[in-house]
């Protein structure tokens, strides 16, 4: 199997909107890869996810970043993989990841926008979904 998948499961393209989104700043922060980590480990979506599939899922979306037009190619292997009933998971999965570290700044808003449009999620679903990442990770 080689590094760079062309193609990507379901699990992998929910796994690479969570990998885009931590990385979108160039600073992938420990909260977010932890919060990556439990999601993967713990949620029914990953349930039969091979995790040695992370690293070169991973590899692929800092592949495709290098890239001029690489963020158009790896949404279009998201939407590709994705079945649409998954659409609202991944723009969650993605909220939660933005919202691990306790702050959001403006790239990564930018980026959570890209994959609201991209995924086509419907406006009032988005703002439900972005609450209840927010209220999820707030501090005491």
């Amino acid at each position: 199997m080689p590094d760079t998948p062309a193609s990507l499961s379901p699990q992998d393209a929910l796994v690479a909107v969570m990998i885009a989104v931590s990385a979108s700043d160039e600073n992938m922060r420990t909260s977010e890869l932890v919060a990556i980590q439990r999601m993967v480990n713990h949620m029914p979506v990953f349930a039969d996810y091979d995790t040695d599939r992370l690293r070169p899922v991973a590899q692929t979306v800092f592949d495709l970043f290098e890239e001029e037009d690489g963020l158009d190619a790896l949404f279009g292997l998201i939407r590709d993989a994705l079945p649409d009933r998954l659409f609202e998971t991944a723009y969650a999965l993605a909220c939660d990841v933005a919202a691990a570290d306790g702050q959001l700044n403006e790239v990564e808003l930018r980026m959570l926008e890209e994959v609201r449009n991209e995924l086509s999620i419907d406006r009032l679903h988005a703002v439900a979904i972005e609450w209840s990442a927010r209220v999820r990770h707030l501090k005491p």
